[in-house]
This record gives C-alpha cells, sequence and structure tokens, in this order.
C-alpha cells in the first residue's frame, strides 16, 4: 500500500478525479439532451478548449512561481486584431509569418510584464490588472472602432478551424486541437525534464531556498512571463482564426477562464505544484460545462461567470482541505518508504559483508 501511494502524488489524484468527473458530467448532459454525443458538438467543444488550455498552460507556468498574469486576456484580444488587420490588408500574407506575428506580439507584451515583476519587483497582481487595462486601451486605439470581418479574411484563415488531421468515424480532430495538443506535449516535457521547469517548481515550492541555491530567480520568472505571452499570442492568432470577425472586446473573459481551467485542475495558487495535462483538464472540465450548460438551460453570460467563480472557489477550498492533508501523507509515507529502504539496503550489504 505504501509503495502504491508513493507511486500517486497528489497531482495525479487530481488529474484522475478530474477525468471521473469529467465522464460523470457527460454522462448527465447526454441523459438531459437529446444527441448530446454529436461531431458538431465534440468539434465546437473541442476547438474552444485548445485556446483556453494554450492560454491555461502559460498561466500554469506563471502560477509555478507564485504569481499571476491577468492580462492574458487583452494579449488575445490585440493579438487577435493586430494580425487580423495585416491579413485584411495583405492577404498574400503566409501563414506561418501570421503566426509568427501573432506569437512576436505576445512576447513583447509578455515581456513588458515579466521586466516590471521580475525587476521591477512590481507584485504581479498589480501589474498584470495594469497592463490588461493598457494592453485593452491600446488595441481599443489602434481599431478605431472598426471590426475585423471574415469576408476579408484570406480564405486559408477562415477555413483553417475546418481543417482535419486525422478522423474517427464522424469524428474530425481539427488542426487547431492538434497544435493545442503540441503545445501540451512540448511543455509537459519542459516542466518534466529540462532544468528550467524544475527549477519553475523549485521557486514557487520555495523562493528563499531557490535563491539561496544560486538559481537565477528574476530571470526564470521573466521567462516565464515572456512564454505565457507568447502562447497568449499564439491562442490570439486560434481566436481570430475561429471566430474570423474580431472587435475591441476579443478575448475579454479569458483571463478568467484560464485561471479557473488551472485552479480546477490542481495547479497551486501557491506556486510549485501542478502539470500542464492538469491544466488541459481543466481547460475541459470548463468548456465542457460552458457548452452543456448553453445547450441545456440556454443561461447568460452572467450565470456561466458565476459558475466559473464557484468552480474556482470549489477548486481551491478542495486543494486546502483534502489534497493539502493528502501531500502530508504522501510526503511522509515518501520519507518512510526512503528509510526502509536505505534499512533495506544496509542489510543486504551486512550480509554480502558476512558472507
Amino acid at each position: 500500500m505504501k509503495r502504491l501511494l508513493s507511486m500517486t502524488s497528489p497531482e495525479r489524484v487530481r488529474e484522475l478525479i478530474l477525468i471521473l468527473l469529467i465522464v460523470l458530467v457527460s454522462l448527465f448532459f447526454s441523459s438531459q439532451i437529446p444527441n448530446y454525443f454529436n461531431a458538431r458538438f465534440f468539434n465546437r467543444v473541442s476547438t474552444s478548449v485548445a485556446i483556453t488550455a494554450v492560454i491555461a498552460i502559460g498561466q500554469t507556468l506563471v502560477f509555478l512561481t507564485r504569481n499571476f498574469d491577468l492580462s492574458v486576456g487583452s494579449i488575445v484580444g490585440f493579438t487577435a486584431y493586430f494580425v487580423g488587420q495585416q491579413l485584411t490588408r495583405n492577404n498574400d500574407i503566409p501563414p506561418a509569418l501570421a503566426v509568427l506575428m501573432a506569437v512576436g506580439i505576445g512576447v513583447v507584451m509578455g515581456a513588458i510584464n515579466g521586466v516590471i515583476i521580475s525587476y521591477g519587483r512590481v507584485p504581479s497582481i498589480i501589474t498584470t490588472i495594469g497592463t490588461l487595462a493598457v494592453y485593452r486601451t491600446l488595441l481599443i486605439e489602434f481599431s478605431d472602432a472598426q471590426t475585423v470581418l471574415t469576408a476579408k479574411l484570406p480564405k486559408w484563415v477562415v477555413d483553417l478551424p475546418r481543417v482535419n488531421i486525422i478522423s474517427f468515424g464522424d469524428l474530425d480532430i481539427r488542426l487547431v486541437v492538434g497544435i493545442m495538443l503540441l503545445v501540451v506535449v512540448i511543455f509537459q516535457f519542459v516542466l518534466t525534464y529540462l532544468p528550467f521547469g524544475r527549477r519553475l517548481y523549485a521557486i514557487g515550492s520555495n523562493p528563499e531556498a531557490a535563491r539561496n541555491a544560486g538559481f537565477p530567480s528574476q530571470q526564470i520568472v521573466f521567462i516565464a512571463f515572456v512564454l505565457s505571452g507568447a502562447l497568449s499570442g499564439l491562442a490570439g492568432f486560434l481566436f481570430l482564426a475561429r471566430f474570423g470577425n474580431v472587435t475591441v472586446v476579443a478575448g475579454q473573459g479569458l483571463e478568467f477562464a484560464s485561471i479557473a481551467a488551472i485552479v480546477v485542475g490542481g495547479v497551486s495558487n501557491n506556486g510549485g505544484s501542478g502539470t500542464v495535462f492538469g491544466a488541459l483538464l481543466g481547460a475541459i472540465m470548463i468548456d465542457l460545462l460552458e457548452n452543456s450548460l448553453i445547450r441545456w438551460l440556454a443561461i447568460s453570460e452572467f450565470w456561466r461567470d458565476a459558475i466559473l467563480g464557484m468552480l474556482i472557489l470549489l477548486a481551491v477550498a478542495s486543494d486546502k482541505l483534502v489534497l493539502s492533508k493528502l501531500r502530508s501523507i504522501w510526503t511522509r509515507s515518501e520519507l518512510q518508504i526512503t528509510d526502509e529502504t536505505v534499512v533495506e539496503k544496509q542489510e543486504a550489504e551486512h550480509h554480502v559483508a558476512k558472507a
């Protein structure tokens, strides 16, 4: 039992619970909504998840360092509008350049956040509330109250949401979902196997110890915000491809949805705990609930925000009341198993020496 507990970390427990909840929610709504499991609904939810999850992954990197990024919605909106406007003016811009343009804008905006927070030592919540307003104002001034129209975009942008990479009968996996899955795989690998990922966890778990260990904490936090901005820029391009028509309110509320996704997915607001896969599951849970409730009850946007707030509160409460105790039990079990392993090794070495 102890061995089993040591192999099942609290994060894995949260992820397994989330998978179970996603299945139960799907089964519940399938009993309430006729023809619930259909290809159109699957495609709508999966493309919505793709945008939320890409933002949430960047938010996860920031959260691991005990910081917040509330400007992501404004970055998404500005990026979607700017790139959309350039594409309407010049339909010959190649797809790769359009994506690089979106990511580059996100990098610049994320770097501004990173400099102020890492080197200016201004709290992230204050900084990103400010840049949320500044970036949105830039969008309003830049747009001059004009709308990016689908009819003026290049055909490849309009067709992008319907491009499939693989099909399972009537279910199609869209290219935008494939991009999201690639981002998940890359950053799960980064957090699990690369020194940068381990340092993110170390800084969030114990900032003082990380500094004493010689970690370049300021630089790492700066890079986390740059990556968050870059992924928000990528999400801005996906937003443009999905909706086509982009106004000055584009991306509003996505900062709220991304935080809900990662908190529900088990990323701790105290830093140093959480996974990219958990953030993905949180995004699936959030978007599945939103889209299902729209079909079932046709609820308003205000009620959807209330549900997101309730999910955040429940997730934080469960983290404090349940998972914190589970982490304590898991840590004690790990230490006990380590001690037992050392004793077993010493006894084995003693027997070998006697033989």
